[in-house]
């Protein structure tokens, strides 16, 4: 065993590319929100009811700006036509008693008592002639006191220092007034997304393969969410009716096929024994054999299309050598290069992998040189096969596992019998199992291709426990 591949798993088996990598999306390639959303921005933008809760305070933030602006504009110039009329009409108030001092003092005094301001009143040498209230130095305010055009004096106030100048007084019952507000924007959010979460939860788990889902909105199924939570549920029906009679009709014809090709193979033994001519016999069998793997390649990939993997606890080592009985070879080309792992797998679908690919080395590879187990990374596990071919054509690093992909050099795929589905079918159990397929040239010729699966399991899939 080569001790450098237990402590760098990522060389040999697994190429560069398939190695383990953690960029700005993240260790799993999930997409994040760009950076200059922040945390908070993600938050908001993860659900309808957020964004929605957040809009709506806008619009009352923005509402009320609106509001106040208009308000200032309307009513500021009514505010100062009412403040120059106020001071018109007190002015002439003064102006008539201006002459009697007795008059012109209690005016004074009443002023100040009942608008609870301090008043003074000065002449136009700037003697206070008249005091409500406490002295005045500082005015808020002044008007002159006029009779026709000639200036009698002046009336300075001051009431401001007499009011609470707290800015609480004036924000306080706005702000109230816009959190309750939001509060009940918020209530309404909830509402009107509720039914768009359920809706969107059960098209997650529609697609994730549990085809019996079924979106139920309950009291929230009203108007236009009530027809599409109906239409959802009838496509789920049909697809779900659909997918149960095309599986019941694969299952039906992969088991009545294998009844006469079962007949076929006996019949070619009966004919071997009665003298039937050889060469003919051993083409026949070989057809057997390929319409026999055809059915096997079907029903495997039937149980992926349904999700019915059934995963409990394997040998890495013990699969491996069995796949390499089963094909044929000897046990000898089992070269591990870890530990003998223990993982959660589907046995009937990944040994059908491991057998495609060992089929593939010695139908289009000149032979199997080694069949390697290898970690690849903390979570995952590679099989990969090498053999003694020419290698791949540039391209093929990927063609190869499409779905009737054929190696045309010179008939050699229509001669091996090759249908193009078993490096397809490889790829999809290894997806299944939480990982993916690769293949690559080796620096001294041939060609390794080889898959990896997840160590604890397929994701979102059940467990059974080890037979």
């Amino acid at each position: 065993m080569d001790w450098r591949h237990r402590h760098h798993p990522d060389d040999g088996c697994v190429p560069p590319h398939h190695r383990p990598r953690f960029g700005r999306h993240g260790r799993h390639g999930h997409h994040r929100p760009p950076w200059h959303l922040g945390r908070l921005g993600s938050f908001v933008q993860a659900r309808l009811r957020r964004r929605l809760f957040v809009m709506f305070g806008l619009t009352i933030l923005v509402t009320v700006m609106v509001v106040s602006g208009v308000m200032n504009l309307v009513g500021g110039s009514t505010w100062k036509q009412e403040t120059e009329r106020v001071r018109s009409f007190v002015g002439h108030r003064f102006a008539e008693v201006w002459d009697a001092p007795a008059e012109r003092a209690s005016l004074v005094r009443s002023i100040s008592n009942d608008l609870d301001v301090d008043v003074e009143l000065t002449d136009v040498s700037g003697a206070v002639v008249a005091r409500g209230g406490a002295p005045c130095a500082e005015p808020d305010t002044s008007f002159p006191v006029m009779r026709g055009s000639e200036l009698l004096g002046t009336a300075r106030t001051c009431y401001l220092r007499m009011r609470s100048h707290s800015p609480l007084r004036g924000v306080l019952p706005l702000g109230i007034a816009v959190l309750v507000l939001w509060t009940a924007a918020g209530g309404i959010s909830y509402k009107l997304a509720r039914p768009v979460d359920h809706l969107v939860r059960a098209t997650q788990e529609l697609g994730a393969g549990k085809l019996g889902t079924r979106a139920s909105l309950h009291r929230h199924a009203t108007g236009e969410f009530a027809v599409l939570a109906e239409s959802f549920n009838d496509m789920a029906a049909r697809i779900e009716k659909q997918m149960a009679d095309q599986r019941e009709l694969l299952a039906a014809v992969s088991h009545e096929l294998r009844t006469p090709l079962a007949r076929l193979r006996v019949l070619t033994e009966l004919l071997r024994d009665g003298g039937g001519n050889p060469r003919t016999l051993d083409q026949v069998d070989r057809e057997v054999v390929e319409l026999d793997a055809l059915v096997g390649e079907l029903l495997a990939s039937s149980r992926l299309d349904f999700g019915q993997l059934t995963p409990k606890a394997l040998e890495a080592g013990v699969l491996a050598a069995q796949a390499l009985e089963r094909a044929g070879h000897s046990a000898t080309l089992l070269q591990p290069e870890t530990d003998d792992v223990t993982l959660l797998a589907d046995a009937t679908l990944l040994g059908r992998a491991l057998v495609n690919l060992l089929d593939n080395a010695r139908r289009h590879g000149n032979g199997v040189e080694a069949l390697r187990l290898q970690d690849h990374g903390p979570e995952h596990l590679a099989f990969c096969v090498e053999d003694r071919g020419p290698g791949l054509l540039p391209g093929e690093e990927t063609r190869i596992f499409q779905p009737f992909y054929r190696k045309d050099r010179g008939g050699e795929a229509r001669e091996a019998g090759s249908l193009g589905l078993g490096l397809a079918l490889v790829q999809r159990i290894a997806r299944a199992h939480g990982g993916d397929t690769f293949a690559e040239n080796r620096p001294g010729g041939g060609a390794r291709v080889g898959f990896t699966v997840r160590k604890k399991g397929p994701p979102s899939t059940p467990v059974l426990p080890q037979a």
